[in-house]
């Protein structure tokens, strides 16, 4: 990383939102005790995380499929009922 916080290939980035999005994003940065440009630094780099993980595990679960191992129909909507269950 450089020294302004940026990648050596992303120099720089702007993003532009709307005045409400803007007024949105300072309110949730005082409730988070922080400035909009770190709430969402941090909100973005939750979101890249989380996608990463997501697209792990969607490539183990094809890799699964592709080992011919698969859960019978009646066995993944116990699951899903399971999960969905108070």
């Amino acid at each position: 990383m450089s020294q302004r916080g940026f990648s050596r290939t992303l120099k720089a980035m702007e993003v532009h939102f709307t005045p409400e999005q803007e007024a949105q994003l300072a309110q949730k940065a005082t409730q988070a005790g922080t400035v909009p440009e770190r709430l969402v630094t941090n909100v973005v780099a939750r979101y890249l995380d989380e996608e990463a993980r997501f697209l792990a595990a969607v490539e183990k679960g094809i890799a699964a499929a592709e080992r011919g191992e698969f859960i019978e129909e009646e066995e993944m909507d116990a699951r899903l009922e399971a999960m969905f269950k108070p």
